[in-house]
């Protein structure tokens, strides 16, 4: 039985998107992979896609509502591999009884606002030159490793050698499991 994985895109969603395609590539032979269009998830819906007002329909409830569809959707423990807002809402969810096996969250922006950490293996990846990227302090006090990839920024995640790294990851922790059995 294959491993599931469930991935949740950045707050762009599938619109601007492309780079996703890269990490199914690699990773859909050995994974069920379940994609999330955060954006749909949040029920967000704007005439103009900016980044302010995509933020904004966000901050003002859309990861609440994110969370709750990710609850109703997903009932079995997966591993989670998620993007920007996508890796808030899936620490969210995990707060609140999402079975989580694993958590692969990268650039994820505000985790830093956040006092408690979900139970599980988690992965934190940032750029050294994101704005967002939680503190050493914050990650000491809740338990969290971050790692930080030097000269790069928020939007490390669409760049191919970072998508390389972490899929190669993701795929280590499989085969390390198909052997050890």
């Amino acid at each position: 039985m294959a491993n599931r994985l469930v991935i949740l895109s950045d707050m762009w969603g599938s619109k601007k998107g492309l780079w996703i395609t890269s990490y199914l590539g690699y990773l859909q032979q050995y994974y069920d992979i379940t994609y999330y269009d955060c954006q749909q998830l949040a029920n967000i819906s704007l005439e103009v896609n900016s980044p302010e007002n995509i933020h904004r329909e966000f901050i003002g409830g859309g990861v609440e509502t994110a969370v709750a569809h990710l609850l109703k959707k997903e009932q079995e423990p997966s591993h989670y591999l998620a993007f920007g807002i996508g890796g808030s809402i899936a620490w969210k969810a995990a707060l609140k009884g999402l079975p989580l096996k694993s958590l692969y969250a990268i650039s994820s922006t505000r985790l830093r606002l956040e006092n408690d950490a979900p139970t599980g293996g988690i992965k934190l990846l940032y750029g050294q030159n994101d704005e967002f990227r939680p503190s050493t302090l914050w990650s000491d006090q809740i338990g969290v490793d971050v790692e930080v990839v030097k000269g790069f920024g928020h939007e490390l995640y669409s760049d191919e050698k970072i998508i390389s790294k972490v899929c190669q990851e993701l795929l280590a922790k499989v085969m390390q499991k198909q052997f050890v059995a």
